[in-house]
């Protein structure tokens, strides 16, 4: 008498095991953009103030987590609540940090009495847009620039930026995609 062998039933799609896992993927995907927004925010430039940097609808990522770990330092492009109204966001570069003086002299900027080379601006400032002035930085505050100073609304105008208002640094443009890439401080090299 010959037996023949058993095959084992083909398991059942348990539906239960189904949606658990549709569910665990679901709050996976949550969990991840939720960390994503904590440590970064997206940003479109809107104006001239940062041009040749930046150009008006460019889209950039700004990081939280930089400024979480260590303070913003001379030549970071930061974007920051603007100190009038907290529901407007300016970007500008971070020209002097705590403690630093910041002088205007003949359209040129002076950081504790060292002239700042400066190559990533758009074009030399005129003399009725910057005129000769002096900021000595208190603990917590930083002075912002921005790249185009002939059209930015910046320190010069509205004073040093208090810590608590910077947002984050500016790390990558990611939009429109022929500019894509990372953002490097003033200096260095990519």
């Amino acid at each position: 008498m010959e037996t023949t062998p058993t095959v084992p039933p083909r398991p059942l799609l348990h539906t239960p095991h189904f949606w658990r896992e549709i569910l665990d993927r679901v709050i996976l995907i949550i969990a991840i953009y939720a960390l994503i927004n904590l440590a970064s925010v997206r940003f479109v430039v809107e104006g001239a103030s940062m041009e040749p940097t930046f150009e008006a609808g460019q889209f950039l990522i700004v990081s939280r987590v930089s400024y979480l770990l260590g303070d913003p330092q001379a030549g970071d492009i930061t974007v920051f609540h603007f100190p009038g109204n907290t529901q407007e966001d300016y970007i500008k570069r971070v020209i002097g940090t705590p403690g630093d003086v910041v002088e205007m002299r003949a359209q040129e900027v002076y950081v504790n009495g060292v002239r700042l080379e400066e190559p990533y601006l758009k074009e030399q400032c005129g003399q009725a847009l910057c005129r000769d002035g002096f900021w000595q930085l208190g603990p917590d505050e930083f002075f912002m620039l921005g790249d185009n100073r002939n059209f930015s609304s910046d320190s010069r105008a509205f004073g040093p930026v208090n810590r608590q208002y910077i947002i984050g640094e500016v790390v990558f443009r990611y939009w429109p995609l022929s500019t894509m890439g990372l953002v490097q401080r003033a200096g260095e090299t990519q």
